[in-house]
């Protein structure tokens, strides 16, 4: 299952992230906004964040106007690893190097045939464990409190 969730001003690449969702056949579930009233980001990042922090979901996506702002708060969920995104080719390197487990996007910054192929290259591949399974575990160390200094 895939979380997506938006604010008022990333709603309009909704449709194009579900194209690609139907298109993998992957199911999913929306988080909301479900329309252009103006909303906080915040809600709708922490609430598709926990449900892939609790294992509800397994990935998530996530749009805002920039993908900043709902990128960072779906970080402050603990065992979240939000990447925000506007190339293809940090979309691959952040699932096979950093195994991150949400993507985030700005409608105002990438239209909506790249945000499908963001989507695409981000939900199609594969962490590659090895050497980069140590840094991810650093990652985590650092989000449950822990310090890598000694």
């Amino acid at each position: 299952m895939i979380a997506i969730g938006c604010d008022h001003a990333g709603i309009d690449l909704k449709p194009a992230v579900i194209e690609v969702l139907e298109e993998l056949g992957l199911p999913y579930r929306d988080f909301g906004t479900f329309d252009h009233t103006s909303v906080d980001y915040p809600v709708y990042g922490e609430l598709a964040a926990r449900s892939v922090a609790n294992g509800e979901c397994e990935l998530g996506i996530l749009m805002c106007g920039t993908g900043v702002g709902i990128g960072i708060a779906a970080n402050k969920v603990h065992g979240v690893r939000c990447v925000m995104c506007t190339d293809c080719y940090s979309a691959l390197m952040s699932r096979e190097h950093n195994n991150a487990n949400m993507l985030a996007m700005g409608a105002r910054v990438v239209g909506s045939e790249l945000a499908k192929m963001l989507v695409r290259t981000f939900l199609t591949t594969s962490f590659n464990g090895e050497r980069h399974a140590r840094r991810v575990g650093q990652i985590m160390t650092l989000d449950e409190g822990g310090t890598l200094q000694g």
